[in-house]
C-alpha cells in the first residue's frame, strides 16, 4: 500500500497523524493518505516547498503540481521527472479544523508552555525610556508671559495721557477686552495643533506691534486698532498658550495650584508695571513709553515662549508628584472631548454663565475702586489698586490650591458667597457712612481676591470636564463669557450710575448676582463615579479551563 510520504515526518509539513489523532485525521489518513495522496490539497505544496523528503524516502524526484488522477492502492506511482526549483521555505501553514477533547488540549497547552521569567537582557529592553520632567520650566515661562500681558490692567496709568489726544480714552480697552475674548478661542485652537510656543511667539508680536502703532499716532482709531485689535488679539493668544501645557506636566491632583500660578503673573503685573509706566510717562512722555513697552515686550514674550513646550507622547507623572488628596471626591475618569460635544453638554452653559456672573460683577465694580480710593486716600489711592492686584495674584493660587482639597465646585460656590457678601458690606463705605482709608484698602484686596479666583478655578474646571487634548480650544470657547460679562456687566454698572447718582445699585445688583451664580455652582459638584454594569459573558467551561492554566 502506497503511503504518503510526508505522512508522520514532522508537525512542520503535515500535521495529520501527528500528536493526537482527531477525527479529522483518520478520515484523511483513511481516503487519502494510505492511497491516494496525490489528490490531497496539502501534498503539490508539500513538494515544492520539500522535496528532500521525497529523497528520503527513495523518491528522488518532484511531482508535478498537475497530477489529478488517482493511483492504484496497491502501487507506488512512478513521479514524472521536473527540475526543482530551489524556493524560499516558508513553513506551511496548517489550519486546524477540528476541536480537540479537553484533556488533549490541555496536554498541548502544558507542554508548549513558555517560561514568564524575563531575562536581564529582555529588562533592559524593555526599559520606558527616561523622560526628564520639564514641568518647572514651563510653569516658570507661562508666569513670566502673563507678567507682560498684564497691561491690559495697567491701562488706568495710561488713560490720563491718552484722554489727552482724543475723546472716547476707554475704547481702546474696551476693544482689547472684545478681542482678548475673541482670540482665546483661535489661540486655543492654535495652540491645541501647532503647540504652545509658536501661538505665544505670535501673541508677543501681535502685543509688540499693537504698542509699536500707539507709539505712531495719536487718532482715535489708531489706538483703537493698535492697542485694541492688535495688542488685544496678542494678549489672547499668548494667555492661552501659557497654562495648558504647564497643567499637561502634572497630575490631576496638582491641576488647580498650577493653573493658579500660571495666572497669577496676570494679577500681579500691575503692582511693577503701574510705577514703570508712570515713570516712563514723566521721563519720555507717551509716544516713547509705547514704543519702549512694545520692544520689551517682543522680547520677553518671545523669549518666553521659547521654553514653553508639550510633554511627549505617552508621558506620565512620576507616582511621587501623583498624590491626590484624600479629601477630594473620586470622580468619573476624564475623557477628552471636543468643542463640538462639549457644547452639547448641559454643564458647559451652567458654567458659562457662573463665570459671566464671577467675573462679570467682579469687573463691574473693580473699576470704580480707585475712584473710592481716591476720595479717602488722596494722593495714596494707588497704594489700594495695589494691593487689590496683589490680592487678585494671590486669589488665584489660594483658590487653585484650596480646589485641589475640597473640589472645584465646593470653592467656587465659597468664593461666590464670599464676595456677594463684600459687595452687601461695600454699600455703606461707598455711600461716604464709613469709608476709612484702611476699610477702602481691605475691601479692595478682598474684591481683588475673589475675582481672581474665578480664573483659576475655571481652567481647572475645564480640564476637569472635558479632558487636556482640546483643552485650549475649549477654555478659549468658555472663557468667551469672560469678555462677554466684562462688556454686558460694566455697561450695566454705568447705566445704573447715571441714573441713580451713586454706586450703590451696582454693589447690590453685583450682590444678588453672585448669589445666584453661587447656587449654580452647588450644580457642579461632581458625581461619584459609578460602576459600570458589563453584560455576561458566555464562555464555554473547557475554554475556561484552559484559559486558567495559561494563566
Amino acid at each position: 500500500m502506497a503511503i504518503c510520504p510526508y505522512f508522520d515526518q514532522d508537525q512542520t509539513f503535515c500535521d495529520v497523524g501527528e500528536d493526537y489523532i482527531s477525527p479529522y485525521d483518520v478520515v484523511a489518513m483513511s481516503h487519502y493518505c494510505s492511497s491516494r495522496y496525490r489528490e490531497c490539497d496539502k501534498y503539490p505544496s508539500l513538494t515544492e516547498r520539500y522535496p528532500e523528503i521525497l529523497a528520503q524516502v527513495g523518491c528522488h524526484e518532484a511531482i508535478p503540481k498537475q497530477v489529478v488522477e488517482a493511483q492504484p492502492i496497491y502501487t507506488y506511482a512512478k513521479p514524472v521527472k521536473r527540475e526543482v526549483v530551489e524556493k524560499v521555505r516558508i513553513p506551511l501553514a496548517i489550519k486546524f479544523d477540528n476541536k480537540w477533547p479537553l484533556f488533549h488540549r490541555l496536554n498541548r497547552v502544558m507542554s508548549t508552555q513558555q517560561s514568564n521569567v524575563i531575562t536581564p537582557e529582555e529588562r533592559e529592553v524593555m526599559k520606558p525610556e527616561t523622560i526628564k520632567n520639564r514641568g518647572k520650566q514651563v510653569v516658570f515661562a507661562g508666569l513670566g508671559i502673563n507678567l507682560a500681558l498684564g497691561i491690559l490692567y495697567a491701562y488706568s496709568m495710561l488713560k490720563g495721557e491718552i484722554s489727552k489726544l482724543f475723546a472716547g480714552s476707554g475704547d481702546p480697552y474696551a476693544t482689547a477686552c472684545l478681542a482678548f475674548a475673541l482670540s482665546m478661542i483661535l489661540g486655543g485652537k492654535m495652540q491645541d495643533k501647532v503647540g504652545p510656543r509658536l501661538t505665544a511667539i505670535l501673541g508677543g508680536l501681535l502685543v509688540g506691534a499693537g504698542f509699536i502703532v500707539c507709539s505712531m499716532t495719536s487718532s482715535y482709531w489708531g489706538w483703537v486698532f493698535g492697542f485694541g485689535v492688535l495688542a488685544g488679539l496678542g494678549i489672547g493668544f499668548g494667555y492661552s498658550a501659557a497654562t495648558p501645557p504647564a497643567l499637561k506636566w502634572f497630575s490631576p491632583a496638582k491641576t488647580g495650584l498650577i493653573a493658579g500660578i500660571v495666572v497669577s503673573g496676570f494679577g500681579i503685573a500691575p503692582v511693577y508695571l503701574a510705577p514703570l509706566s508712570q515713570y516712563l510717562l514723566g521721563q519720555y512722555g507717551l509716544h516713547s513709553t509705547m514704543m519702549i513697552l512694545g520692544v520689551a515686550f517682543i522680547v520677553i514674550v518671545c523669549g518666553m515662549s521659547m521654553l514653553l513646550a508639550n510633554p511627549p507622547a505617552g508621558f506620565t507623572v512620576a507616582p511621587k508628584d501623583a498624590t491626590a488628596s484624600v479629601k477630594t471626591a473620586p470622580t468619573a475618569p476624564t475623557v477628552d472631548v471636543g468643542p463640538l460635544q462639549m457644547l452639547k453638554e448641559g454643564r458647559f452653559y451652567t458654567l458659562w454663565l457662573t463665570f459671566f456672573i464671577g467675573a462679570g460683577a467682579g469687573l463691574m465694580v473693580i473699576g470704580s475702586i480707585a475712584g473710592i480710593a481716591k476720595q479717602s486716600m488722596g494722593e495714596m489711592a494707588f497704594i489700594a489698586v495695589a494691593v487689590m492686584a496683589v490680592g487678585n495674584a494671590a486669589g488665584r493660587i489660594v483658590a487653585g490650591i484650596l480646589s485641589d482639597k475640597i473640589g472645584r465646585a465646593s470653592t467656587l460656590t465659597l468664593m461666590l458667597v464670599f464676595q456677594a457678601a463684600l459687595m452687601f458690606a461695600a454699600i455703606p463705605v461707598v455711600s461716604g457712612a464709613g469709608s476709612g482709608a484702611l476699610l477702602v484698602t481691605l475691601l479692595a484686596s478682598f474684591i481683588g481676591f475673589n475675582y481672581g479666583s474665578n480664573l483659576s478655578l475655571f481652567p481647572s474646571f475645564a480640564k476637569d470636564f472635558w479632558g487636556a487634548k482640546n483643552y485650549g480650544m475649549n477654555y478659549g470657547i468658555l472663557f468667551s463669557s469672560w469678555g462677554i460679562g466684562a462688556f454686558v456687566l460694566v455697561k450695566i454698572s454705568a447705566l445704573l450710575n447715571a441714573k441713580y447718582g451713586g454706586m450703590e445699585s451696582s454693589f447690590m445688583v453685583a450682590g444678588v448676582l453672585l448669589l445666584v451664580g453661587a447656587m449654580m455652582a452647588m450644580s457642579l459638584r461632581p458625581q461619584k463615579a459609578a460602576v459600570p454594569a458589563t453584560a455576561p459573558i458566555f464562555v464555554e467551561e473547557e475554554d475556561l479551563v484552559l484559559e486558567k492554566v495559561r494563566d
